[in-house]
């Protein structure tokens, strides 16, 4: 049976850590990508350690030098690619929308929304040596319209330009991508209000329940969907 190889941004905690294990645990081949390679490479030894097939990557998303030499190292060890998975991100400023200054934006513009293009554009062509390819691009319901205004959720969510513009940014990104890549799967997903580093640990799922849309959309058959959003549910408003 051959093998299916991922690769996953940001891996080296919180969402991303735990999608490599549970892919691993599966069975696949996974890259563990992450910019920080002390801790990057540590968690590739523990999954390593207990017999997972975990390799890691070295990739900063918003270098374009850094994703290319990823796509490399990836080409040169499998060959190809069956499943990127577009999860580095951060949080952004919280100030208020008319408080904000553009340029307190550009950082979270450049990981959230350049990265997942850099590194969807250099792994393309692994993609294409698959049998059956898939994109998942991790993003939030607070990118989404039908959350944001919302009755039920008025008053929880103060306003802020930075993550939610990212994030209905990633959203128009899945629909064009799946849009032009037909021979691909490319879905985003919502992981849910989940305990990480992004929100001070304050969500109220664990990372296991949070990459249960992750897994669904990334392990789906060929005749999964495309260009849709879901979460641990099943298909989530736009």
């Amino acid at each position: 049976m051959t093998t299916t190889i991922a690769l996953v941004t940001g891996a080296n905690k919180g969402l991303g850590r735990e999608t490599v294990r549970r892919l691993a645990e599966a069975g696949w081949q996974v890259f563990l990508a992450a910019r920080d390679t002390a801790r990057g490479e540590a968690a590739a030894a523990e999954f390593t350690a207990a017999g997972l097939d975990v390799r890691f990557v070295p990739l900063d998303v918003t270098s374009g030098a850094s994703v290319a030499a990823a796509a490399d190292i990836v080409k040169a060890t499998a060959g190809r690619l069956d499943v990127l998975i577009n999860n580095a991100a951060i949080g952004g400023p919280r100030t208020a929308p008319s408080d904000t200054e553009p340029d307190e934006l550009r950082e979270v513009f450049e990981t959230n929304v350049f990265g997942p293009i850099r590194v969807t554009n250099a792994f393309v062509p692994l993609l294409r040596l698959s049998d059956h390819p898939r994109i998942v691009m991790v993003s939030s319901s607070v990118g989404t319209i039908a959350m944001i205004t919302d009755p039920k959720w008025s008053g929880l969510l103060p306003p802020a330009l930075g993550y939610p513009s990212t994030k209905a940014a990633l959203n128009m990104l899945t629909v064009m991508y799946a849009s032009e890549l037909g021979e691909m799967k490319v879905n985003a997903i919502d992981p849910g209000y989940t305990a990480t580093d992004l929100n001070g640990h304050s969500g109220f799922q664990t990372v296991t329940e949070g990459t249960d849309a992750v897994v669904a959309v990334a392990t789906a058959g060929a005749d999964g969907p495309t260009g849709g959003f879901f979460d641990r549910t099943g298909a989530a408003p736009w």
